[in-house]
């Protein structure tokens, strides 16, 4: 299996990284680092790609800038060039998307394999890996790290731009992998969308530790900040951002003698030479409550620090001290479950993803992070009780196995597999399943064994199209997606068949159908018989010619719609988010499924949709010269076989029928 994660933001290179340099380099970047590594050491797996955006940035380290750097045997980092070189913050990404977009999709298209997955982190990269979906079938999976729904419940602010990204990113991922219960059940629930079967909650892994540099880290200069550095340490590491809170636990600190007189503070908030907007706001005011004379040589704000500085400062605060994580709001929290294995007892934040860590690992105390108080007597109760400080270490040590990266790779490895397995075969009917009879008679046979799902996607209306199922004695399929993909027809529950509405009300968009027909009745064109025609679709007869006039016509008129020639006589003019890609898409939506999880078998012009959107494709051998042009790639199998037998023959390169079965038809 080979795996792509997708990242845009932040500064991603192999370690060591540089955690907290600029606003977006935070735990998703740990997070990827890890997850890649050790998916990569997983039988099975042959190489992983992080995938992320290249920029210069002399402040930032030369790495940035390079197309490939190495992280394992198994794993490399490979970056997107774009006309901008900038380094760009999250928020300033959405106008360099097209590009990196463009420029991701010409990547996969150079590669030798495409992968078999693709994992999305955040919606930015969602939506490049939806694309990416359409363009090549290869489905993908989204993580969101943090969600914009929380933010915005939280008083902090998220403009709907974010919010409709991370719904779309949630409606169109074959699967989404969440950290935590919270996060699957109530945030992710409330985007209403339905997500039953493709949500997981894999807890990662503890971060792999960087070993402390002797002398040389900030823990052994820790009376360059306080007159007392024997004092057991209450520490802190965060970005500088509203969300996190750290100003609260500053107040906190400083309402509370007791506590100054048992423990210094430290707070690890990026490095501020980088800082700016939001971040330069948070630092400022973190140093004006840092500077009130009544906490002189008590509070640690360094400026800058790497991850041997981290590591040293958690063996330092596992001598009495604790580790506080006093955001508003957090996901999960890598960095209490890095505190635990480093021995460190922890006081959090209530809400979100700390809730379960210190239910499982039982290493600390939660708090409301809005109760400044609170916070403070949480910290000094655990400093002040050495038998508890014990404790809770103790625990925390003996339970963080819980957290085990090795798990995580070999579940999300089989959610990927489980993402990439086909879920739904749409066949055309006419030359596709009809025109031999024993090929029809095998097919059949599949079917009646078959787990896979499967709906017949033609030109045709549905009693013309159950008709000849019924006249090649061909199974009827789960739904019926006729008339070109402008009509979706389900099973009811009286054993009959019903137009899906929805369906037909996302075909009304930008269609304007009257207009339409006034536009090209001018032109003379023979149309088709009037029950061809439907609310979304007018059909004539004609050839390429008439076709490419249609076009044109539609096009100066300023009318959208989609012009499609079969057949080499039939044309039909549809409403422009119709098709069969479209209806099958919406069909498996319903059951939780992407494209990517569906093949396509088709044989004329009016199959080209959905044999270049479902993540495999089978042209039978009897195909007409209208599919010469479908772009090659991995999941489009050209067959020799014709009819149905042609689609067996596919199917069975997919492990999907026995090859005896095959060979009879």
């Amino acid at each position: 299996m080979f795996i792509l994660h997708l990242a845009l933001g932040g500064c991603l290179k192999a370690p060591p990284v540089d955690y907290g340099i600029t606003a977006d380099t935070g735990g998703h970047i740990a997070y990827i680092l890890d997850a890649a590594r050790a998916q990569g050491a997983c039988a099975g797996v042959s190489h992983v790609s992080i995938v992320t955006r290249a920029f210069d940035d002399p402040r930032l380290g030369a790495a940035h800038g390079g197309p490939r750097e190495r992280v394992d045997a198994r794993v490399a980092i490979d970056r997107i060039a774009t006309p901008c070189r900038a380094y760009l913050e999250k928020d300033a990404l959405a106008a360099e998307l097209p590009a990196f977009t463009e420029g991701f999709c010409a990547h996969l298209a150079a590669l030798p394999r495409l992968p078999d997955v693709i994992h999305a982190h955040f919606a930015d990269a969602a939506a490049v890996a939806r694309v990416a979906q359409a363009r090549f079938g290869i489905p993908f999976v989204y993580t969101p790290h943090a969600l914009g729904i929380d933010k915005r419940a939280q008083g902090l602010g998220c403009d709907e731009g974010r919010i409709r990204a991370e719904r779309a990113a949630i409606a169109g991922a074959a699967a989404i992998i969440v950290s935590t219960h919270d996060e699957a059940e109530r945030q992710i629930g409330g985007y209403g969308v339905a997500v039953a079967g493709r949500i997981h909650c894999l807890p990662p892994g503890v971060p792999q530790r960087v070993d402390p540099d002797g002398a040389a880290t900030l823990a052994n200069r820790l009376g360059d900040w306080f007159d007392r550095p024997e004092l057991p340490i209450l520490l802190a590491v965060a970005r500088p951002v509203a969300k996190k809170n750290l100003a609260a636990l500053v107040r906190a600190y400083a309402g509370d003698a007791a506590l100054q007189a048992r423990a210094n503070l430290v707070v690890l908030a990026g490095c501020h030479d980088h800082a700016a907007g939001e971040e330069r706001e948070v630092l400022a005011e973190l140093a004006a409550l840092a500077a009130d004379p009544a906490l002189a040589a008590r509070v640690a704000l360094p400026p800058r620090h790497d991850a041997a500085d981290v590591a040293a400062l958690y063996d330092r605060a596992a001598q009495g001290g604790v580790f506080v994580n006093p955001a508003l709001h957090e996901p999960f929290g890598l960095t209490l479950i890095e505190a635990a294995a480093a021995g460190v007892p922890v006081v959090a934040t209530a809400n979100g993803g700390p809730a379960e860590i210190v239910a499982t690992l039982r290493h600390g105390m939660l708090v409301d992070p809005r109760d400044e108080g609170g916070i403070a007597r949480a910290c000094r109760d655990i400093v002040g009780d050495s038998r508890r400080h014990a404790a809770l270490s103790a625990a925390g040590r003996a339970r963080v196995g819980a957290y085990c990266w090795e798990r995580y790779a070999a579940a999300s490895v089989a959610v990927y597999r489980d993402a990439a397995a086909p879920r739904l075969l749409a066949c055309d009917i006419d030359n596709t399943l009809t025109g031999c009879r024993a090929g029809a008679a095998a097919f059949a046979a599949w079917r009646s064994a078959s787990p896979l799902g499967f709906v017949v996607a033609t030109g045709r209306g549905i009693e013309a199209a159950r008709a000849i199922l019924s006249r090649w004695q061909l199974p009827e399929p789960d739904a019926f997606i006729v008339d070109v993909g402008t009509r979706l027809w389900l099973a009811d529950d009286t054993g009959g068949w019903r137009e899906c509405a929805d369906y037909a009300r996302t075909l009304d968009r930008d269609w304007d159908r009257e207009a339409v027909a006034r536009a090209l009745a001018p032109l003379g064109v023979t149309p088709q018989p009037a029950e061809t025609a439907g609310p979304h679709k007018l059909s004539f007869f004609g050839d390429d010619a008439d076709a490419a006039r249609i076009r044109a016509t539609l096009a100066a008129a300023g009318l959208r719609a989609r012009v499609i020639f079969s057949h080499g006589r039939l044309i039909d003019v549809l409403a422009p988010a119709g098709g069969k890609a479209a209806a099958i898409a919406a069909y498996a939506a319903r059951a939780g499924w992407s494209l990517g999880q569906c093949i396509a078998a088709g044989d004329s012009g009016n199959d080209v949709d959905m044999l270049d959107a479902c993540g495999h494709a089978i042209v039978v051998g009897n195909a007409s010269d209208e599919l010469a042009d479908l772009c090659p790639r991995p999941g489009l199998h050209r067959v020799d076989a014709h009819h149905a037998a042609g689609v067996l023959e596919g199917l069975e390169r997919l492990g999907l029928v026995p090859v005896a079965l095959a060979e009879a038809a």
